[in-house]
């Protein structure tokens, strides 16, 4: 036998053998020499096992001069007795049940304690269940740890969603020097400076009497240089509260000066070495944003990949991997730039009634990921998808079990994440089109030349092209045409070419000849971060 395997399944049978026999001395209160006194509840336990897995308790039962100590009764004062009772019972069988109601509880308890495998354990749970409602929390509690990991991926979290979390009230309440840490980062997930002064001041102004001392402090994480000028001029020159302060009033010309391209002189630091070059004051600084490198793409998805393609650079990025995407489906990117996308056959054999289903899909940008949402109970092809505020309508299409064309109408909502039939369209049809503007919902489809004005013709006759509007342009992506194969035959073959049109000449253009990744694709417009998304 392999020395090494034996001397494992040694150890293991001595572990299995100690902590066993451990939790018998326990639960049979044999040898017990301590009891901790925890509010109004007293918890048995042996000093040996304390001490040895707590540098806490091992301090606590011995004196500074290293003699034992021959106290027997421990008193813990703000402590939950159930937390602590979690606490011993991992000491003897390496087992605890962490969930959301006490994660936050034992990761201090284990913080207090110093005990580093049940610390690590509850910091992983809380970076895997960081959400908008629980980001604010971790973060201060991070902080209030000195845990700087658990502090920095709630910290990122929330400077990836910054325009959502800062309108909540629980940010309202963060601490000058927690707020400072979030709007002072490169990783600020916004388009525009604007949004970071707003809030900061939304901040001031919410208990203005204490914070407005913070200002100036304050001042230094705003990056001034990124605002427009008029902006800064009627929005920040003009502040009430800047006017009255001397301290920004000297900043504020500064800035000024600024943006008439006179810098001050850079600083060195008093730990700076000798030929190292100094620093503007931060409130000069003007290094972009994270979420400043944002662009209009044209977001092609298949069953392989989501493939963001940017018209202006010609450059591919890897929005996201799509394994789990169906062939058919249906994309839709909504005014709030969140991507859907619905279709194939889900089969549930929970559900009696509506075994068929489609799959449904967010995309979620930051972690280019796909979140999988409530299954539209009602399978179908060839629709076509809307919006209107949180709602997401399927509408129309052929039935994937009659092969009968619907009138009926589908609608998600996104806030309750559930579908509902609403209202039916007055006719039955499919490989039609919906588009959503001005609050309404528009399906076209059929034959109705005499109400369309006439465009400019596409230079070839195809079918299920994309048409993309990107950044103002109209775009043409792929779709069918007749091809005449190796035997003279026309069959409709798949296209994955991309075409502009020009308005000012009225023309189609040929821009790209063949774009793979547009291979059985749905095409969207959608504005993504290029910064996060790997080139191809």
């Amino acid at each position: 036998m392999d020395p090494q395997g034996l001397r494992e399944d040694l150890r293991l049978f001595q572990s299995t053998l100690l902590q066993d026999g451990l939790k018998e001395l326990l639960n049979e209160n044999k040898l017990i020499d301590c009891i901790l006194k925890v509010g109004d509840r007293s918890i048995p336990c042996h000093r040996l096992i304390m001490a040895a897995c707590s540098p806490y308790f091992r301090e606590l039962y011995f004196s500074e001069d290293g003699k034992e100590s021959s106290q027997k009764e421990v008193v813990l004062e703000n402590l939950d007795p159930n937390i602590m009772e979690v606490i011993v019972n991992y000491m003897y069988s390496a087992e605890i049940d962490i969930n959301d109601d006490n994660v936050q509880d034992i990761l201090t308890a284990a913080n207090r304690f110093q005990i580093p495998s049940v610390f690590t354990v509850c910091v992983n749970y809380l970076q895997k269940r960081l959400n908008k409602k629980s980001c604010l929390a971790i973060y201060r509690l991070g902080l209030m740890l000195n845990c700087a990991r658990l502090a920095m991926a709630a910290r990122d979290y929330v400077a990836d969603h910054f325009e959502t979390i800062a309108k909540d009230d629980d940010f309202l309440g963060l601490a000058p020097p927690e707020l400072f840490a979030i709007i002072g980062a490169d990783a600020l997930n916004v388009e525009k400076e604007e949004a970071v002064f707003e809030c900061l001041m939304r901040w001031i102004r919410k208990d203005k009497d204490k914070r407005v001392k913070s200002l100036v402090e304050a001042f230094d994480f705003i990056r001034f240089r990124l605002l427009p000028e008029k902006y800064f001029k009627e929005k920040v020159e003009k502040d009430d509260l800047v006017k009255a302060d001397p301290e920004l009033q000297k900043k504020i010309k500064i800035i000024k000066e600024a943006f008439a391209g006179k810098l001050p002189e850079k600083k060195k630091g008093q730990d700076a070495e000798e030929g190292e070059e100094g620093k503007l004051p931060g409130y000069l600084n003007d290094n972009r944003r994270y979420g400043m490198y944002g662009r209009d793409v044209v977001l092609m998805i298949n069953d392989t990949a989501a493939v963001a393609y940017d018209v202006q650079e010609n450059e591919c990025f890897l929005a996201a991997m799509a394994e789990q995407i169906p062939k058919n489906h249906v994309s839709l990117t909504t005014k709030k730039n969140n991507l859907y996308v619905l279709g194939g056959l889900f089969v549930d054999e929970d559900e009696k009634e509506n075994t068929l289903q489609c799959y449904f899909y967010q995309l979620d940008s930051l972690a280019a990921e796909w979140i999988a949402l409530p299954p539209m109970p009602s399978p179908r092809c060839l629709f076509a998808m809307g919006e209107f505020e949180n709602l997401i309508f399927a509408v129309a299409g052929k039935d994937l079990q009659t092969n009968e064309s619907h009138d009926t109408v589908m609608c998600y909502d996104t806030e309750k994440m559930k579908w509902t039939e609403t209202k039916k369209l007055p006719l039955k049809i499919h490989g039609h089109c919906v588009v959503s503007e001005n609050g309404l919902v528009y399906c076209i489809g059929g034959k109705t030349d005499e109400k369309w004005t006439p465009f400019t013709d596409f230079p070839q006759e195809r079918s299920s092209i994309n048409l993309v509007s990107c950044g103002g342009l109209l775009y043409a992506v792929g779709g069918f045409a007749m091809v005449e194969n190796e035997n003279k035959e026309c069959t409709p073959s798949e296209v994955i070419d991309i075409w502009h049109y020009e308005d000012d000449k009225k023309q189609w253009t040929g821009m790209i000849k063949e774009m793979r990744y547009a291979a059985g694709a749905s095409c969207v417009s959608m504005r993504l971060n290029a910064a996060r998304m790997p080139k191809l």
